[in-house]
């Protein structure tokens, strides 16, 4: 897991192909005012997500996993809680839905090992060894969330 901001997104840019693309797009546009929907940089490959989502607590964002997809977290509206746990920490039996091959996606039913707050202008990744619960808090939240494929 990386915690940064956009100012200083030149650090992490050499972390993988696809992070400088992404992180200077989200910089040059301002996606505050797009649809929500799905922005295709390179097909599946790499791609970014416009969420206007509804916050929830702490209690009921269960973490989340992916296999095939590092994600790149920003929120643009306001700030988010995001909790983190290593994957090393899950199990079977606190799984709330079973790993999904085709949504690249598992859901558990723990609290995370720790929180963190993110503002607009700050991003966070998350690998794919780090289960997350995002969009913790109160209201909504125009976010987006980019998803670079594993190869």
């Amino acid at each position: 897991m990386i915690l940064s901001t956009l100012a200083e997104s030149g650090r992490v840019e050499h972390l993988h192909p696809a992070f400088k693309l992404v992180l200077d797009y989200v910089k040059s546009h301002d996606l505050t005012k797009v649809p929500a929907g799905r922005i295709a940089l390179d097909g599946d490959r790499l791609f970014i997500n416009v969420d206007d989502a509804t916050l929830r607590t702490e209690a009921e964002q269960a973490l989340e996993v992916h296999r095939r997809y590092i994600d790149i977290h920003f929120p643009l509206s306001g700030s988010e809680r995001v909790g983190w746990s290593p994957l090393e920490a899950l199990s079977a039996e606190n799984s709330r839905e079973p790993f999904d091959v085709a949504r690249d996606f598992a859901l558990y039913d723990l609290p995370a090992a720790t929180y963190f707050d993110v503002v607009p202008g700050q991003f966070y990744v998350m690998y794919p060894e780090d289960a997350h619960a995002p969009i913790i808090g109160s209201g909504t939240l125009r976010k987006l969330v980019a998803k670079v494929r594993i190869d």
